[in-house]
């Protein structure tokens, strides 16, 4: 099967802001392609999605089975040496014994019932946040409550003192620009400060830690030790980095989502309202991933090809990249029951957002637990909650968000 070539501008603001009916002429008419812009096969639909995430002929990387020389990519680009000391020790981009390693010792000590814990301070959050806007009766969402929640609950589980707490969100919002296509030497010379001084303060962090510990993550993550294995200084920083990245990118973007998709869809709306007001917690956990599935907060991932492989006719070769367009799957009709409608009631819902297999999302417990504390105290505070102006996307498609979203109430 020779493969169609195809190009889009992901980072386009009209397709950002609504991919949705080029994404599904695309899983109609071209369900995989080649882009020979960004050198990668993209695949469209939620079958092939779902069976390569689970692949093991493909990873975030390939440097634990390859040299460099062996797969012919270039020495380390050296512009972005401070952002490759954060990135070369995430986990999530490991594979093999080195990535099993990791996520074992941070599940050992980021556990479920640790997450649960944290319900009474989101809550206690979440009305703190709308306490501060209330008495206006108007705010942007995404400023006053979206981004400060996550930031909040996260810093609190590692134990970062308030006093540091302002430089979390510029220092994440310049490292994950890293994540997108075509991104410019500004952006890597921001993350590059932005991922050295992060490493720099989790580091001044974990040695007092080690002398005196407190019932936080980062002294879990100084002092876990599993049959002898333990975290590398360099490991513990950048997990910790990781940890606080991912734990507040998808909530910030998935609440302002949701939300603007609650205002476009009355009747979920009321559903919604109905749910909170009757404490109907199951129908506030479907409503959560389902609006996940409708608007997709990290829309695309990418893996390498680590040997010549096929799936369903199209060949990819050994060092090839692909990408899996979470947010296309997502609408796919093959899969769901009228894709393109918010149901918050759904129950099959196989969503992608958190991704497959070996790489699933560490943190999903944690968002859909912030995401549903989120909008049942909103909607218990808040009843009469509306758009109040158009909401603005930010840029970028790979994490996709508002920067803006006007609400009255």
């Amino acid at each position: 099967m020779t493969l169609p070539s195809h190009h889009i501008d992901i980072n386009q603001a009209d397709f950002i802001a609504n991919p949705y009916a080029q994404l599904e002429t695309l899983r109609n008419e071209m369900p995989s392609y080649h882009d020979p812009v960004w050198n990668k096969t993209f695949f469209t639909r939620h079958a092939e999605i779902s069976s390569l995430l689970k692949d093991k002929r493909l990873g975030r990387t390939m440097l634990h089975l390859y040299s460099r020389e062996e797969i012919g990519w270039p020495p380390p680009d050296v512009r972005m040496k401070g952002f490759r000391s954060y990135q070369d020790n995430v986990f999530m981009d490991m594979e093999g014994k080195s990535h099993t390693r990791i996520r074992s010792l941070v599940t050992k000590v980021f556990t479920p019932k640790r997450v649960e814990s944290l319900r009474g301070r989101l809550e206690q959050t979440t009305h703190k946040l709308i306490d501060a806007v209330q008495a206006d009766g108007k705010c942007d969402f995404v400023h006053a409550i979206a981004e400060p929640l996550p930031v909040v609950m996260i810093a609190d589980l590692l134990g970062i003192p308030e006093s540091l707490r302002h430089h979390l969100r510029p220092w994440s919002n310049a490292i994950v620009k890293m994540y997108e296509l075509g991104y410019t030497d500004e952006q890597v010379d921001e993350a590059n400060r932005a991922a050295t001084n992060f490493m720099e303060m989790i580091g001044e962090l974990a040695n007092e830690r080690r002398a005196h510990p407190q019932d936080d993550l980062i002294s879990d993550l100084v002092q876990v030790n599993e049959q002898g294995e333990t975290l590398t200084e360099d490991e513990l920083r950048a997990t910790c980095i990781f940890l606080l990245n991912a734990g507040h990118e998808a909530t910030v973007n998935g609440s302002s989502l949701g939300l603007r998709a609650l205002f476009q869809n009355q009747s979920q709306f009321e559903a919604m309202k109905e749910a909170v007001l009757q404490n109907n917690s199951s129908l506030l956990k479907s409503a959560v991933d389902e609006m996940l599935r409708y608007e997709t907060p990290l829309p695309m991932f990418e893996r390498y090809v680590l040997e010549d492989m096929e799936i369903n006719g199209v060949q990819l070769k050994r060092g090839s990249e692909v990408g899996l367009f979470y947010i296309s799957g997502n609408r796919d009709s093959a899969r769901f029951e009228r894709p393109n409608e918010l149901i918050l009631s759904r129950e099959d819902n196989p969503l992608l957002t958190f991704g497959l297999g070996t790489h699933y999302c560490l943190g999903a417990p944690l968002a859909r637990l912030e995401l549903q504390v989120l909008f049942s105290v909103l909607f218990q505070r808040l009843p009469n909650i509306h758009a109040a102006g158009e909401a603005q996307f930010a840029k970028g498609f790979v994490i996709r968000g508002l920067e803006k979203l006007p609400i009255s109430f």
